[in-house]
């Protein structure tokens, strides 16, 4: 299971995606191009003393990531508003990768077509969207659940 971010436009949500890699175990793809310089202090505020710990891959295009995803065997899942499949209903796989949309923009045509599968967050009606960061934390809380996979304590803690 990995986590992907197309073209991020704000340091501060790919520094939250960043840590959450890092703290639930999941390598984090970034898509370039950015909209934003690699060491922005926004990024590094955002994810903290956890941006060392976090696996990332930073792939110079979406035709890079494209091919490396082919390359490997992996399965695109988008998470995207324009989707009807909610994804509490959706069958992870281990070797998926959850695609999150640029903020500002989502995913081109292209790309949404690119997919194996597109998935949604259901919102009440009238409502937009999420944060990016959010949306990409439950949805992979969602996947890691399916899987088995969440870190467990070393020590039951619970009375």
């Amino acid at each position: 299971m990995r986590i992907a971010v197309y073209q991020p436009d704000i340091p501060q949500n790919v520094g939250a995606i960043l840590r959450l890699g890092a703290c639930l175990g999941v390598p984090v793809e970034l898509i370039e191009p950015f909209g934003f310089v690699w060491d922005d202090r926004r990024l590094k505020r955002a994810g903290m003393d956890y941006l060392e710990l976090a696996d990332a891959t930073r792939h110079r295009s979406w035709p890079a990531f494209r091919e490396w995803c082919e390359a490997s065997g992996r399965r695109l899942v988008l998470v995207t508003r324009h989707a009807s499949l909610p994804y509490q209903r959706f069958a992870f796989a281990a070797a998926d990768v959850l695609l999150l949309g640029r903020e500002s923009a989502g995913v081109p045509a292209a790309v949404h077509d690119a997919a194996a599968a597109r998935i949604a967050v259901p919102l009440r009606p009238g409502l937009r969207s999420l944060n990016v960061a959010v949306a990409g934390a439950m949805v992979l809380g969602e996947a890691l659940r399916q899987l088995d996979r969440f870190p467990l304590p070393q020590k039951d803690t619970v009375p």
